[in-house]
């Protein structure tokens, strides 16, 4: 195994760590606790997070990709795209072409770098089910470039407990506790630290199917609840990341009792 001791994670609310934690005690994440498992196996681990919410990959790459380079990590999370799924205007070709450049200028600079295929939205949330043929093709054009620029790639669409409803919140667009820390063990896996193994992979035990009318209510509550904020903004031109900034934005020595503290700025 190798040992990384400069830890740098770039993305958006899924890196950040929201639905693990919330904005007053901070969030913890799937990203932190991925950085506590590389701490474990080399206690010198030092770890940025420069993600924010609500940021497309073009603003990943502009904010958060020079950054990382000054910082000069010999391990770099990348995870970008979901937030450009789901903008009218989406090009699948754009959006990688801006991953592409961060896994280029991340691996030329000595970085082992990982990254991530997208679950089928519209399982997770059924009115997002035109959605698909977006997620169908970004997912191709990353594992094209993670296999172009040698990026570990945690390619997670085909497994049944990536859709499963335990590995997401209730708003459906950022994972669970749980789902945090399927995530950190998938990327623990694919890094081959010790401790890790595939069991990340098996599905959750079975749950009785809802009756039809819970599946309608359920439906009508998340669209007042979370879709419908979420297009107001969008038509207000305004982010759940506007005034914010990365909640670890500098290279600093793993400190159990101090991960998930987010600015609440």
């Amino acid at each position: 195994m190798t040992a990384y001791t400069r830890y740098v994670a770039l993305g958006d609310s899924q890196t950040e760590g929201l639905g693990d934690g919330d904005d007053r005690d901070g969030h913890r994440g799937w990203a932190d606790r991925l950085a506590e498992q590389l701490a474990a196996a080399d206690p010198g681990l030092h770890y940025a997070n420069l993600a924010v919410r609500g940021r497309l990959a073009a603003q990943i790459r502009a904010e958060q990709l020079p950054a990382a380079l000054a910082l000069r990590p010999d391990l770099a999370t990348v995870m970008a795209g979901m937030n450009d799924i789901i903008r009218p205007g989406f090009d699948a070709a754009l959006v990688v072409g801006e991953l592409e450049a961060m896994f280029a200028a991340l691996t030329e600079s000595g970085a082992h770098v990982v990254t991530v295929t997208f679950p089928d939205i519209g399982k997770i949330a059924p009115m997002a089910r035109p959605l698909r043929p977006r997620v169908l093709d970004l997912n191709a054009r990353i594992r094209d470039a993670a296999a172009r620029y040698g990026v570990t790639l945690v390619d997670t669409f085909a497994l049944e407990f990536v859709t499963d409803t335990r590995m997401w919140c209730v708003d459906r667009l950022h994972a669970s506790p749980a789902g945090h820390a399927r995530i950190a063990a998938a990327m623990a896996h694919s890094l081959g630290l010790p401790g890790s193994d595939d069991t990340w992979m098996l599905p959750f035990p079975p749950l009785p199917a809802p009756g039809a009318l819970r599946s309608a209510a359920a439906e009508v509550r998340w669209l007042a609840t979370f879709a419908g904020p979420w297009i107001g903004r969008r038509l207000r031109g305004r982010s759940s990341g506007d005034g914010r900034t990365a909640k670890r934005p500098e290279l600093t020595a793993w400190v159990a009792s101090t991960a998930g503290r987010t600015p609440t700025t």
